[in-house]
């Protein structure tokens, strides 16, 4: 059974005062059924593993793909494992789109990340233009194939399926549309993998909120969500989590 995931991208949000919602998200929800999984700016990752106090799960945002050297403003993942972190987010589409970077490039810094004991949260996930030319299965297939590395397990690789046209517009696909590449993600998954493709978790993110997460949560192969917002206060990702929980 692949136990669900509820991550929470903060992306460029959040100061120590912020961690407060952390801790109040802990207190409403002492022992969630479902593993809850934050990824704050580098800035806070090891404030909030120390508040975190290993009840929920610490992540960055991105890492390099060398172990050290002259990267300037870069972070590699042995810097996020020395802070606390046990995950990173990787080939988001905002870092796609803003620092042009490839599957060639999410595939490396992936084995780097893995290297290091991070589990790797790959993000895939097609714009406007590709839904609207029924690319979607074809762009998400060769990103899939393309950033996750060989050997990919239940235990080191989650996959998250973000369609870009979604994020942070309060647009949100249609269910059937969520099922359609949320199961074929997981057919190309034991394709690839067998059997640990079977256990990798596939998360949904793209608008995700209080009000549709009953409803997504109940999608064939939705194991999750990777929430950017709403992951910023406690009562909207604890709402989220406790949709996760009775799902």
């Amino acid at each position: 059974m692949r136990r669900k995931l509820a991550a929470g991208n903060w992306k460029m949000n959040g100061v120590k005062a912020s961690l407060a919602e952390v801790s109040a998200l802990i207190a409403a929800h002492p022992n969630p059924k479902s593993e809850v999984l934050l990824c704050p700016p580098a800035t806070l990752v090891a404030a909030m593993a120390e508040v975190a106090a290993g009840k929920i799960a610490v992540g960055g945002q991105d890492c390099h793909m060398k172990a050290s050297g002259a990267h300037t403003g870069d972070i590699a993942a042995a810097m996020l494992r020395d802070c606390g972190a046990s995950h990173v987010i990787l080939g988001h589409s905002e870092r796609r789109a803003d620092h042009g970077e490839t599957n060639a490039i999410v595939r490396a810094k992936a084995e780097a990340a893995r290297a290091e004991g991070l589990v790797t949260v790959i993000c895939v996930g097609e714009t406007e233009a590709q839904r609207d030319a029924e690319e979607t299965l074809e762009v998400v297939g060769k990103q899939l194939f393309d950033s996750t590395p060989d050997g990919a397990t239940g235990a080191n690789t989650v996959i998250a399926y973000e369609p870009v046209w979604a994020i942070g517009t309060g647009r949100t696909p249609t269910l059937a549309q969520i099922a359609e590449v949320h199961d074929f993600l997981r057919s190309e998954l034991v394709a690839r993998f067998g059997a640990e493709g079977a256990a990798v978790r596939l998360l949904y993110g793209g608008s995700v909120k209080p009000s549709n997460a009953t409803e997504i949560f109940a999608t064939s192969n939705v194991d999750g969500a990777l929430v950017g917002g709403a992951s910023l206060k406690a009562a909207d990702f604890g709402a989220i989590l406790s949709a996760l929980d009775a799902a």
